[in-house]
This record gives structure tokens, sequence and C-alpha cells, in this order.
């Protein structure tokens, strides 16, 4: 997928790894740029058509869709990070509803116009979706399920044209970080490694340096070749998804 001359939608596209796909989407040639936030917005590329979204607001997601007449690439960006020790069920459900529920429900909504163009979506996991960063718990179990909802969703929609990645990020510099004193790739160059993984057909993409040292090994590890042998049993209804 080379997104020169292609329509993309980018959730959270207000600061930090949003806001550089934003970025980086113009400076590769998208035509044009759906930039999704809960919050204002301002781009003076005219290709950049802001839009107010809240992931987890059912009417902002359909009246979004129904801006939108075409699209190639699907980004869910938006997020949430909150350290916490699971002593709080209502901070797991807040991380669920972002991080889980936010990518689903919206991309049923533009998955329509998805299968029409045979195009892309891309979903913005996290290396703790593999394994669980303990000092924030509630975000790894959501990504996990997040990632597990990739899957499948790759799965049923291969016959349909669209093409699913997941993108396993290790850290990057954004306020989602701050305080948590490690090496952190800039949100730029992660950007940069987004695209260049969509151009370059992977399924699966490692974008930074923490998360590229983990790339060959997921690829030819068990649990790759497991989701390649459970995606035979796609059923006969799986265009029902939408």
């Amino acid at each position: 997928m080379n997104i020169a001359n292609k329509t993309v939608l980018i959730t959270g596209a207000n600061r930090g790894i949003g806001h550089a796909l934003v970025q980086e989407a113009l400076r590769r040639g998208a035509k044009r740029v759906y930039a999704g936030s809960r919050g204002g917005l301002h781009n003076a590329d005219d290709r950049v058509t802001p839009l107010t979204l809240d992931v987890t607001n059912a009417a902002q997601i359909q009246r979004a869709a129904a801006e939108i007449d075409s699209l190639d690439v699907l980004i869910n960006n938006a997020g949430v990070a909150l350290y916490d020790d699971l002593g709080d069920p209502q901070t797991v459900e807040r991380h669920l509803a972002v991080n889980l529920m936010g990518p689903f429900n919206v991309t049923r909504a533009l998955l329509p116009l998805l299968k029409r163009s045979k195009g892309a979506i891309v979903n913005n996991l996290s290396l703790a979706a593999l394994a669980p960063l303990p000092i924030i718990p509630s975000y790894s179990i959501s990504k996990a399920a997040a990632a597990s909802m990739t899957q499948s969703l790759r799965a049923l929609l291969a016959g349909e044209g669209v093409k699913v990645h997941a993108v396993f990020l290790g850290p990057v510099d954004t306020d989602m970080t701050r305080g948590f004193e490690i090496p952190k790739a800039s949100a730029e160059s992660a950007a940069q490694g987004i695209f260049d993984g969509l151009q370059n057909g992977q399924e699966d993409i490692f974008p930074d340096p923490a998360s590229q040292t983990i790339a060959a090994g997921w690829r030819l590890g068990v649990v790759k070749a497991l989701e390649r042998q459970n995606a035979a049993f796609v059923p006969a209804s799986a265009a029902d998804v939408a």
C-alpha cells in the first residue's frame, strides 16, 4: 500500500504519534487525510480534513463515517494509557472502551468504504500486547485484546481484499510515556516506520528500535504459526463482520 494519492483516516490525530502520522502521510503524498480528534485540530495543509471523533462516542463515529465518501487506509491510533495496579475495575473498563471497543466500532463503521477500495486497516498496538508491563496492566490487557481482534479481522476480511496490519510499538516519546525513563523512539520515526511497514506489506509492523529486536522472533515463532493455522477456520459467513 503506497499511500500517494490515497485517502487516509487517522484517529487520535491531535498529538504524539497521531500528529506525526498526519504529517508523514502528507509528506508521502496522500490525497486526503481525515484527522480525527476529540478536540479542535488545525492544519494549514488543505489536504487535511479535521473530524471531531471521540472513539467512545457512537454518534460521533457515525457522523464521521457519513462525512467520508471514500477511504483507502484507516489507522486506529487513538488510545489511553494510565498507570494502575488493577485495583479499580473502572480503569480496566476505560482502557477497554478506548483501546479495544474504540477501534472495533470505528472499523465497523468504515468497513464498507474499505471493502469498496480494497483498502487497509492499521491498528496501533504495543509490545505490551505480547508481554504485559505490570506498571500499566489495564493498558496491557486492552492492547492484548486489540491484538486478538486485529488477528481475527485479518482472517475474516482476507477474502474481501481488505488488509489488516498490527503495529507493535515499543516506547515512543509522547505524553503517554512521560515519567517512564527508558530509551524512546521519536513519534516522527515511529510514523515513518509504520508507513514503511504498510508500504512493504508487513501484516505485523515493528516500527522502532525496541520493537525491531523481537520482529524476527515473532514472525518465525510458534504463536504466529498458530495464527496462520487458525486462519483456515474462517466461516463461510465471514463477510457478515460488517
